[in-house]
């Protein structure tokens, strides 16, 4: 196993033995198996390269890359390792608590280097100010009566907290999974994938529970309930919000929803399938194309240029849609956010990615309540794919209730 303090600022060479400059960060998958993709390099000019680890030889007393290397760039599911998880802090699954990450540790595997864990004890700090000799400073203070033990939590046990954006949602280390406020944990769950999800809704109470599955996208609730259990879904639509669980509801396959039914209390069960039956009157026929989709890496400078060509003809135009290269709707920006960031600045690093979507079986009044709730002028209308169909206005939505009043 290899350690980050360990390998950072070492020399980096081609295999031809020319210095290329000193290793900055690693770039890795923000995924269960945490491949490092990507090395940083600042050279001789204090420039910053970014190369694929495809190129990597050797990581030793020094690291070794092919010659014929080429430069790269960070993708929309890859994280910087000193940027979003080194000093940062992290959810101790198996403690449920909050903790801090010392140092990282590396493991290669079938010439792939991938992010085993990470070092949350004194140890890791001393090897982090270059102390190396760290077992002779264990020796010393064992004949003190003071022990030091290594804190090692393995990639399976942990999620990060700060992720592309860089900001930390939590203060205090040892604050416990059950404090974190709701909005706060549920942002944090679309970020990591359904198991884990799954096994930190298990540590909260079932009202807890309901109240983070609130505040989860509508594509991420989709996901979570197509996975539950018939009886696991019942059993937590009793506390969300009906309006909210009808819209979870349309998602999911007939088979499905008459499972889930089953297990309902009579008045759940009543509520529910009443709005489903309001929403057989879908919104389709409201739509509107008027709205701009940009991609997730295009700069402030690119969006205002699309901007510009695109947009003459609308007669508003409230906010800017986000999809990666598959199409699908991963984010959303206003303009306001945007006129405030440099030029330079790619979208991903200010849009939002918690996107308030509807569905085109979505019921008029929660597309208002969610208007309402939200602050929002305007709802995405996506597919079974998460792909645009269109927005859906305020004004179009009131105006066609008025008009059946």
């Amino acid at each position: 196993m290899l350690y980050f303090s360990e390998l950072y600022n070492k020399k980096v060479y081609t295999k031809d033995k020319l210095e290329l400059g000193r290793l900055k960060d690693f770039i890795f998958l923000a995924s269960e198996n945490s491949l490092i993709t990507k090395i940083v390099i600042e050279n001789k000019k204090k420039e910053k390269e970014i190369i694929s680890s495809e190129y990597l030889i050797k990581i030793d007393e020094d690291i070794f890359i092919e010659k014929n290397y080429l430069t790269s760039y960070l993708e929309e599911n890859e994280l910087y390792l000193v940027k979003n998880l080194l000093d940062k802090q992290i959810i101790d699954i198996k403690g449920n608590k909050i903790v801090r990450v010392n140092d990282v540790v590396i493991n290669k595997n079938n010439n792939q280097f991938f992010i085993f864990g990470v070092d949350i004890g004194f140890i890791g700090i001393l090897r982090r100010i270059r102390i190396f000799n760290v077992y002779k400073i264990y020796n010393l203070l064992s004949r003190l009566n003071i022990r030091l033990t290594s804190k090692f939590l393995s990639w399976a046990d942990i999620q990060p907290l700060e992720l592309a954006r860089g900001q930390v949602k939590l203060k205090r280390k040892e604050e416990k999974l059950k404090e974190i406020r709701p909005e706060d944990l549920a942002d944090y769950l679309e970020r990591i994938n359904l198991v884990n999800t799954k096994k930190i809704l298990k540590i909260l109470d079932i009202e807890k529970a309901a109240e983070v599955i609130s505040n989860l996208n509508i594509n991420y609730q989709t996901a979570l309930f197509r996975n539950f259990k018939p009886e696991t879904s019942a059993k937590f639509l009793k506390y969300i919000d009906p309006d909210e669980a009808v819209d979870v509801f349309l998602t999911l396959s007939k088979k499905k929803q008459e499972a889930i039914l089953e297990f309902l209390d009579k008045n759940t069960k009543n509520n529910i399938l009443k709005l489903l039956e309001l929403s057989k009157n879908p919104i389709g026929a409201l739509i509107t194309t008027e709205y701009l989709y940009v991609y997730s890496d295009n700069s402030v400078r690119q969006v205002i240029d699309k901007i510009k060509k695109e947009t003459k003809n609308f007669s508003v135009l409230d906010y800017i849609y986000v999809v990666n290269k598959k199409d699908e709707l991963v984010g959303v920006f206003s303009l306001h956010e945007m006129i405030l960031k440099d030029l330079d600045t790619p979208v991903y690093k200010f849009m939002i990615q918690n996107v308030i979507v509807i569905h085109l079986t979505t019921p008029q009044n929660i597309a208002i309540k969610k208007m309402l709730k939200y602050k929002l002028y305007a709802l995405p209308v996506i597919d079974e794919n998460k792909k645009i169909l269109g927005i859906i206005t305020l004004d179009d939505l009131t105006d066609n209730i008025l008009e059946k009043i």
